[in-house]
């Protein structure tokens, strides 16, 4: 892996990082304002009680994403597993405000999330990935 693409991959890793432990957290507190908080889930027509699933499983996927690479296949897996996760919630958020026609402002969140899942999924080392080159 080139320094390049390394130097991609933890930018938009860590900022991932950010943005769903911030968005989880919100989710969990189940705070009135802020992106993916109450307001803006009843908005968008689903339950108070999905942002606790949500919010949960965003933090375990950014320590999985997080977790120091290894060899470890089911490491490798779970890390795969999360990025779907945050690929299925993104495009999930997305799709409900654009359903709803509501603004750009509204469903650019969830599309930066969704491009850096996207860049830092398909930047990842090798040694992060189910089957590696060098296996």
């Amino acid at each position: 892996m080139t320094k390049r693409n390394k130097i991609i991959y933890w930018i938009a890793t860590i900022w991932l990082a950010l943005g769903m432990v911030s968005t989880g957290a919100v989710q969990l507190l189940k705070a009135k304002d802020g992106q993916g908080g109450l307001d803006t889930i009843t908005h968008l027509g689903y339950p108070a009680y999905i942002l606790t699933i949500l919010g949960f499983w965003k933090i375990l996927g950014v320590v999985a994403v997080l977790l120091p690479a290894g060899r470890q296949a089911f490491l490798n897996l779970l890390r795969e597993w999360a990025y779907a996760g945050f690929f299925f919630m993104m495009t999930g958020a997305a799709f409900s405000h654009i359903a709803l026609g509501d603004s750009l402002g509204a469903i650019f969140p969830a599309l930066l999330l969704l491009i850096l899942t996207l860049v830092s999924w398909y930047f990842r080392p090798a040694d992060r990935k189910i089957i590696s080159v060098n296996q």
